[in-house]
């Protein structure tokens, strides 16, 4: 014990700790292998603190409440609403003000979410941890470990801290959490170099790990926020959510509305008080209709209601949307970094190469699932008749000491991932365990240690012969090996063979392991010193995490929709570049490292991010700096993952994608979809469908937008002319939170365009209201100015009542949209044939439905009073129609026009 007050360990860098011997992490933490005093203990806690993660600094529910008000959208929807309230309309009021509501309760709800991600890795850490303190052991809550303190592990433990391991006993730890890393880490005591990533810390163990085999002792050098785990979720707290590029269009457009509102609304009354002979009064009420005119106020219900609906239909395709905006950022991604353990890859080893001495094999078949077949040269082969290959499996079979299960359809492991590898192959090739084990018991064993890196059982026969099954690191049983099995029999082993097999299968990316075997005669125990020499090597197997199937087809939809795929893992480069090329993934420009990366600045990282597809060795800190480099060179990036370690990209990527299956709750609550099913092909899904989102949202605009344009158009116009207004605040509003929420609404459910995924993502810079759109407002709002304001002259200048014009047109403008809402389903392309006219059921059911409500608004009394409209005889009905129908056969002919234009500027 020692309790002589140690050095300031948070002075001392996070990285040193891996490069020293243990003895000397000791006596710098002033501990020993006795481990701290109590008093020493209770010092060090008041010092550093407790080994939690802190609760970050939240604002009252009732700032965040209100902060969700602070939108000018928001402003011009309460000032429409403020208006209507004058104008003693509360029910159309109230409306409106629900609508702002609603939407501050869904922000509200949505940012209370996204703090748990946060919350998810504090509830990590393991409540108890077994310790020596006095010299004898026991068990403490993990909140009271403090630098220096001894910590013991077993198998099924999760490390309380991080620790420098001062004693090993095949100490496997599994680490994918924070590293990626697809198999347990084996550790060792020895140091590693000063730049090691965090994965190839072999004398190390992380807070929040799992111990998945045998036995280790350490020595704390970093509780709480300053342990690795600590470091991530400080990163988290401090990612900064990027708004969608939807809420900063709507922001934007919201702005320039109000400018504009405002801006219209004083010139038109000035210009009435100083060229035409209207009151104040009359002018003010002018002024509001006209800004009851020009703001849509159904505007954002629709397009919540569009959002809401891509996510219904996204949630049918195993993509759950966390966070609404979302679903419209997935149509405008440009890149997609994903994560490769179980994003990419099954995160189940499978055996896919057995190389023997005289014949190399290839085994297909991915995953636990013991359904596969064998090859050699490209000929499938029965593995039962190749007596060679089936010993070499049999003995990878006999000395393993994992299990398979096989629950609702899912295969799993027990045990080591390798020892399931090596079943499952055994299990194709058509090997029965229990009969094996049966045939050949299993007498004595040498357990796996990283010390001598191999495994040994020893079995006897029926006649009492024993044999010794061994399989290890293929260097090591190399050294053991004197011989090779041939199918003609044993001969010497041809050592600088098998290194460059070796090398071969691990440039593809697989894990190696050697079996061999030895003719025990009658012994009943085996030793180590007993087996260093005279072995025979029966061959090797190459094991590799393979790529999903459905991954594979979804890179090549994303690549064919423009967008990029970068992996990003903390697996080897090797291992991911294999991987990369089975999936599609251009890697012609090399692997960039973690190490690599942190000689780079922001500049330099900016132009690799750019270039480079496959990045290996990285830590959180990594994953975080090239999701925010790809978004400082204008790319819309969404990132996958699944582990603690990807929470902070998650959180900072324009779209976070967790793992539904085998994501952490930290990676969940900091993204903003999650795939149910943990299939990377439910992005592209998802892709389509925020496209689609996204085409809905701007044929909603075209069709919208128009109408309050001519709105606010023949108001000015009649202010202008020195008329009455031919349509009334009230019935202004009518139009706007009746008619056109109803028409406008119907292209929410517009199929998606057979070429949404043969296109390139749209430009992040492209505004929601591009020059297209800009002119085709405009064009629309023109049309339907000059044709109300035409047909209200008319009847006005035939003798007609000023509340039978003002009928005329208001149905004048609502014949307007109903022609325009089918050349509205597709922006540039000719609506003329059935599907173009029949197939989208909720715009026939809206116009049916509007039909109707307009047949009421003219013709039912109580509205009639309510609105001060009259009953349009039947034959004006002809002309009103003919008349309308106008604007149907004038977009037609603009659209060929424009598409004429585009071809020929192609062409050029």
């Amino acid at each position: 014990m020692n309790s002589t007050p140690m050095s300031n360990v948070k002075d001392m860098p996070q990285a040193a700790w891996h490069v020293f011997s243990a003895d000397k992490v000791l006596r710098d933490l002033s501990s020993s292998t006795g481990g701290l005093t109590d008093d020493e203990a209770a010092r060090r806690l008041l010092q550093y603190g407790s080994n939690s993660l802190p609760a970050p600094t939240k604002r009252s529910p009732l700032k965040q409440f209100l902060n969700q008000f602070n939108n000018v959208l928001i402003y011009v929807l309460l000032s429409a609403a403020v208006v209507t309230a004058l104008l003693a309309d509360w029910i159309d009021a109230a409306v409106i003000v629900g609508v702002v509501l609603i939407n501050a309760i869904i922000g509200f709800i949505q940012e209370g979410k996204a703090e748990k991600a946060v919350d998810a890795i504090r509830q990590i850490l393991s409540h108890e941890a077994l310790v020596i303190r006095d010299g004898s052991k026991r068990s403490i809550q993990v909140e009271n470990l403090v630098p220096g303190d001894v910590v013991f592990l077993q198998s099924g433990d999760k490390v309380p801290a991080d620790l420098r391991l001062i004693h090993s006993k095949d100490l496997r730890i599994e680490e994918a959490l924070l590293t990626g890393e697809s198999v347990p880490v084996e550790k060792s005591i020895d140091p590693v170099t000063a730049d090691a990533s965090l994965g190839d810390r072999s004398c190390m163990a992380f807070s929040g790990t799992m111990v998945s085999f045998g036995q280790g002792t350490g020595v704390v050098i970093a509780t709480g926020e300053v342990t690795e785990l600590g470091k991530v979720s400080t990163m988290l707290a401090g990612v900064e959510t990027l708004k969608t590029r939807l809420t900063e269009s709507m922001d934007e457009f919201s702005k320039l509305l109000t400018g504009a509102i405002l801006i219209l609304a004083a010139g038109t009354m000035v210009f009435g008080l100083a060229l035409r002979d209207y009151s104040f009064t009359e002018l003010f009420f002018a002024g509001v209709a006209l800004a009851v005119a020009a703001i849509p106020e159904g505007l954002p219900a629709i397009i919540t209601i569009t959002l809401a609906l891509g996510v219904q239909r996204m949630a049918r395709q195993k993509a759950i949307i966390r966070r609404l905006p979302a679903v419209e950022t997935l149509g405008s991604v440009t890149v997609i970094c994903s994560d490769k353990t179980g994003t990419l890859t099954r995160n189940e080893m499978t055996v896919t190469t057995i190389l023997r001495a005289d014949r190399a094999y290839q085994v297909d078949g991915a995953g636990y699932r013991p359904q596969g077949s064998f090859h050699v040269d490209g000929n499938t082969l029965e593995p039962g008749k190749d007596r060679s290959l089936i010993e070499l499996i049999r003995a990878g079979l006999l000395c393993n000491d994992g299990s398979l299960s096989h629950k609702e359809g899912i295969w799993s492991v027990q045990g080591d991932p390798t020892d399931g590898a090596l079943i499952t192959l055994a299990l194709k090739a058509g090997l029965n365990s229990q009969q094996c084990n049966k045939e050949l018991p299993r007498k004595d064993i040498i357990p796996f240690e990283s010390d001598h890196k191999f495994m040994a059982t020893l079995h006897h026969d029926s006649d009492g012969k024993s044999r010794v099954y061994l399989k290890g690191a293929p260097e090591r049983v190399l050294e053991m090996c004197s011989h090779e099995h041939h199918e003609s029999g044993d001969e010497p082993i041809n050592r600088s063979y098998w290194q460059e097999q070796i090398e071969a299968i691990a440039r593809q990316g697989q894990r190696t392991l050697a079996v061999a075997t030895l003719d025990a005669g009658d012994k009943q125990t085996i030793s180590i010193d007993g087996l260093q020499s005279d072995m025979t090597l029966l061959g090797l197997f190459g094991i590799i995490d393979p790529p999903r199937d459905e991954a594979m087809a979804a890179v090549r939809s994303c690549l064919g929709a423009g967008i990029k795929v970068k992996m990003i893992t903390g697996d080897h480069a090797l291992t991911a570049i294999s991987i990369g090329e089975q999936l599609g993934i251009d890697v012609t420009s090399k692997a960039v490292t973690g190490q690599e990366l942190e000689t780079m600045d922001n500049d330099q990282l900016e132009f690799i991010a750019g270039r480079t597809n496959i990045f290996a060795r990285v830590s959180p800190e990594h994953k975080l700096r090239l999701v925010t480099a790809l978004q400082a060179s204008g790319q819309i990036t969404a990132m996958t993952g699944d582990g603690i370690n990807d929470a902070p990209a998650l959180k900072r990527a324009d779209v976070g994608v967790a793992m539904g299956l085998k994501g952490t709750e930290a990676a969940k609550e900091a993204s903003e979809m999650v795939l149910a099913d943990d299939n990377f092909a439910s992005i592209v899904h998802a892709v389509k469908e925020g496209r689609t989102v996204y085409d809905n949202i701007r044929k909603t605009l075209a069709f919208i937008l128009p109408t309050n344009g001519a709105q606010a158009g023949i108001i000015i116009a009649s202010v202008m002319m020195g008329i009455a207004l031919p349509i009334t605040p009230l019935q202004i509003l009518w139009v706007n939170m009746i008619t056109a929420v109803t028409l406008g609404l119907s292209l929410a459910f517009e199929p998606p365009e057979g070429d949404v995924m043969h296109r390139p993502p749209r430009s992040p810079k492209e505004p929601l209201l591009n020059q297209f759109l800009s002119w085709r407002i405009v064009f629309i709002s023109a049309i339907m100015v000059m044709g109300t304001l035409g047909l209200f002259l008319w009847d006005r200048h035939h003798g007609e009542t000023l509340e039978m014009a003002r009928t005329t047109a208001v149905n004048t403008l609502i014949f307007f949209q109903i022609f325009y809402l089918f050349n509205a389903r597709y922006l540039k392309t000719s609506v003329l044939s059935r599907e173009g006219l029949l197939g989208n059921p909720a715009v026939l059911l809206s116009v049916a439905g509007i039909i109707f409500l307009q047949m009421l608004f003219t013709y039912l009394p109580l509205l009639q009073k309510l609105f001060g409209t009259a009953a349009i005889p039947a034959g004006d009905w002809i002309r009103l129609i003919g008349f309308t129908l106008s604007v149907f056969i004038l977009v037609e002919i603009e659209k060929m026009i424009i598409c004429r234009l585009e071809k020929n500027k192609v062409k050029k």
